[in-house]
């Protein structure tokens, strides 16, 4: 409550309802220096913007901005090999062939893939896990390798064993690191071969053995969220409104942005989109409006696109049900 105030918010009263606008950087301008600076084919600008972020700062943001962009494939190899000792050209090339093999495979269900896909996205995946491993070797204290190869590892259906291993290599490296809890979440998903009890038990292990203020209390609404996701329309909305969610919710708030030590690095106005999405779905409507009005009306893509293709509509939607 006090980080919400010191950012100049009211709560229980809506001051104002700005017209909801799409994020695509997640409000970080550094993030649409580097996607901008990808688009053109610019790797001195590239290389600028990577450099002045240090992995102990988190810039996994930053190089997933310019490993999905389209094109990075057509001029990244050149500069791999302009520059083969380097670490940086090949950690780039590695993520974008990630981003390149999940683009060729499509966000449909296994069973709407065709064969042909499959071939390409693993090929992709595999050319991935070369290079990010040598990045790996070389620069032993990098997050960002292992991060991606998290993201291949479940693309290539590693297994639930050695996924972990990524995991937890990663998060030695760095073990607050949001993103890289994140990918573990969705490894442990029922969809992806886990289970609801293994998924929340890790959402509420990471979250709450973590300090307080730390980002990772959003794995618990995330965790809700998927849950909600894999059960039939009724159940859903049963197991949502539940008392329960709604007391671990509040617990994750309360651990996380409430909380006056919550400064992180990367990804508050996710962090708040997610919480505004699992509260409002939840029927806490006085908790989501915090959420909303502490956006401002920016709209991360995720995990709003979970409602409706058009992410925008499914946040105006919720915000409106929440302010009834």
């Amino acid at each position: 409550m006090a980080l919400l105030r010191e950012w100049g918010l009211t709560l229980g009263k809506w001051t104002g309802r700005p017209a909801p606008v799409l994020e695509r950087d997640s409000g970080d301008p550094e993030v649409t220096r580097a996607r901008e600076a990808a688009e053109a084919g610019d790797w001195t600008a590239v290389r600028a913007v990577l450099e002045a972020r240090p992995e102990s700062a988190d810039r996994t943001e930053l190089l997933m901005a310019v490993a999905d962009t389209a094109g990075v494939e057509r001029w990244i190899g050149r500069v791999v090999e302009a520059e083969p000792d380097a670490p940086l050209p090949k950690l780039v090339a590695g993520l974008r062939q990630v981003s390149w093999g999940w683009e060729a495979r499509s966000a449909l269900r296994a069973r709407h893939v065709s064969r042909e896909q499959f071939e390409v996205f693993h090929e992709r995946l595999r050319t991935a896990e070369t290079l990010l491993y040598e990045v790996a070797e070389r620069e032993p204290s990098w997050v960002s390798p292992w991060y991606g190869l998290q993201i291949s590892g479940r693309g290539l259906e590693v297994g639930q064993v050695t996924a972990r291993r990524r995991f937890e290599a990663a998060a030695r490296r760095d073990p607050h690191h949001l993103g890289v809890h994140q990918q573990q979440l969705q490894q442990v998903c029922a969809k992806w071969g886990g289970s609801h009890e293994e998924m929340h038990a890790f959402a509420r292990e990471a979250a709450f053995g973590a300090p307080a203020g730390t980002p990772l209390g959003q794995l618990v609404a995330l965790a809700h969220v998927e849950h909600w996701l894999d059960l039939e329309s009724g159940p859903d909305a049963a197991y949502m409104g539940g008392p329960r969610v709604a007391e671990e919710l509040h617990r994750a708030a309360d651990h996380s942005y409430r909380h006056p030590d919550f400064a992180p690095r990367t990804g508050r106005l996710g962090i708040l989109n997610t919480f505004a999405m699992a509260f409002s779905l939840a029927g806490e409507r006085d908790a989501a409006r915090e959420c909303f009005e502490a956006t401002g009306g920016r709209v991360t893509e995720f995990p709003w696109q979970y409602l409706d293709n058009d992410p925008v509509a499914a946040y105006r939607t919720q915000r409106s049900a929440a302010r009834r």
